[in-house]
Parts: C-alpha cells; structure tokens; sequence
C-alpha cells in the first residue's frame, strides 16, 4: 500500500487503475522527445526509460482527514466505452484496491473532480444490473469547479466526450450527488483541512487540491503538470490543454509557489515514487523524489 502523511492527521493513499502504454508519452507530451528527455537525467530511471520514453500513469488519491474519506479523481473505471484504446473497457480490480486502503465506496465522504475528462471522472459511475450507470459512491458529495462544470455543458463537443459526460457525469448530477464549486482565486476551502485551488489551461476549470495539516501540506497536481518533465521544462505543453499558454503560465507560477518549501507535490499521472519536493533547478525546476511513508514537512506557500 502506497501512503504519505501530511502532518499528523492527514494520511494520502495512491490507488492504482493502471500503468500508461509507452505510446502515451508521444502523444499527450509531443515535444518531450526522448533528446529532450536525455538533457534531464533526473528523470531517469523513475519517471523516464533510458530511451528516453516518458513513464506515465492513471492512479487516484484517497484521503483521510478529519474523520472524513476524500477521493480525488476517479479515473478510467471499467466497461466504459473510449476512444482512446489504452481506456477502453477495462475490467481492473481499483475497486478492490480502494476498499483494500479502507475506502468502501459506501463509506466514501466526498469526491473531488480536479476536471472532466475521462481519465479523472471514470468511477464516478458503474453498471447496474439493468445495464444503466449508477454513482459508485452513493453517500458522497461528488465536488468539482462550476467554470469547469459550465465550460462542458454549453462546448461543441465531439461524440466520445458526449458519451464519457453521459455515462459518467450526467448520473451523478440526476441523482442529486454534484456540487459545482466557486472557486475563489486564491483557492476555496470545501471542508477543513482540504483546498481548491484554480490551475486554469488544460481545462478552463481545472483545479489541484491543496490538503493542509498540523503545519503541513501538499498539493495534488491535477493535470496542471502531467509529467515531471514539466518541471524542467514548464512551458512544455500537452496535446489536449484547451490553452497551452494559459496552462503553462498556470504551471509555473505553481511550480516557483512551491519552489523550496516542504509541501510534497503529487502528481496525477506520475509514476512511482509519485510524490516529490519541488526544487530550483538553474531557470527552472527539479522533483526530488519523496518515497512513500515520507512526511511532508513544510506549510503550503500557495492558496487560501
């Protein structure tokens, strides 16, 4: 089981769904080619392959704090229909994982969606027996930003993004369970402990989570930063941001935030170890791996 503590009242679990194919580096991150891999050997063997091939990876975060069980993100989920052939119908056993960390999806408080797109908001659903999507998580309040909530309802959208709204949005918001959240600019806290913060480009509502503890804290990245390679190159953009510049601006900005303090960083989509302290790395910025069971060490400098 993978964990972290964030002071002594904040715990952070990493639920695994599955490890990205090589072909996703490519092709979310074009221009991390492997040279520009190569002129960051930081990365390797962790997060890049000594061809310089970007390791990348779907995995949620399950919180405990205040009493309370928080997922982040809920990934791909199972016997869903994408476009894309690394997400389609998969049959993993994440729910076993969650339960297995002391997160039955009964017991679940909240759910916090960093933004809509089908690898963060997948097991907000699954099939019943009549064959309709149900909410996984019957007793929480699913929680995600109102710009990005609104951005989704009035776009011009192709058909597969229609469908992932479909099977894994529109049933939580008919049963009543979604809260579209007003984000303050400087973060809004949802409850105690536990901070949205505004990281605006891949998606215009895109948030990242800051969790705060006993004079300790952490930020979950969302798809603010995919890679760690975007630390080294934070105007290093992805294939889907919705506005490459906003979204680099927006990268930056977080990542000089977090620039030698102790808030651990935990990226979305990094692959083990996942979590890191951010660094100044000449013009730019370096991730110094935190194994799991390491203990963040310093308040958050961004937020509320």
């Amino acid at each position: 089981m993978t964990r972290w503590h964030v002071g002594d009242g904040i715990t952070v679990h990493r639920i695994d769904e599955i490890a990205l194919p090589p072909e996703t580096g490519p092709w979310l991150l074009p221009a991390a080619t492997p040279e520009v891999a190569a002129q960051t050997p930081w990365l390797t063997p962790e997060f890049a392959g000594e061809d310089g091939g970007l390791r990348l990876a779907v995995h949620t975060f399950a919180v405990e704090i205040g009493g309370l069980r928080v997922l982040i993100d809920t990934g791909i989920g199972n016997h869903k229909t994408r476009a894309n052939p690394a997400w389609h119908d998969l049959d993993t056993p994440y729910l076993d994982r969650l339960t297995a960390a002391g997160f039955a999806p009964e017991t679940v408080d909240y759910v916090i969606l960093t933004h809509l797109h089908a690898d963060h908001v997948g097991w907000n659903t699954r099939r019943a027996a009549d064959g309709s999507w149900r909410p996984t998580f019957p007793n929480a309040r699913y929680l995600t930003s109102r710009t990005e909530y609104d951005y989704w309802s009035r776009v011009d959208m192709e058909e597969s993004r229609r469908q992932m709204l479909q099977d894994s949005v529109a049933p939580v918001r008919e049963a009543g369970l979604l809260d579209l959240v007003d984000v303050a600019e400087g973060g809004t806290e949802v409850v105690p402990g536990i901070t949205l913060l505004p990281t605006p480009g891949h998606t215009p509502g895109q948030i990242s989570v800051t969790l705060r503890g006993g004079g300790h804290s952490a930020v979950i990245t969302g798809d603010c930063v995919h890679h760690p390679v975007q630390l080294a190159h934070p105007d290093l953009c992805s294939s889907v941001d919705i506005d490459a510049e906003q979204a680099a601006r927006t990268r930056t900005r977080l990542l000089a935030e977090l620039a030698g303090t102790g808030t651990l960083l935990l990226g979305s989509h990094f692959p083990p170890p996942t979590a890191g302290l951010v660094r100044r790395d000449g013009d730019a910025f370096r991730l110094v791996p935190a194994p799991a069971g390491s203990q963040a060490t310093g308040a958050a400098a961004v937020g509320g």
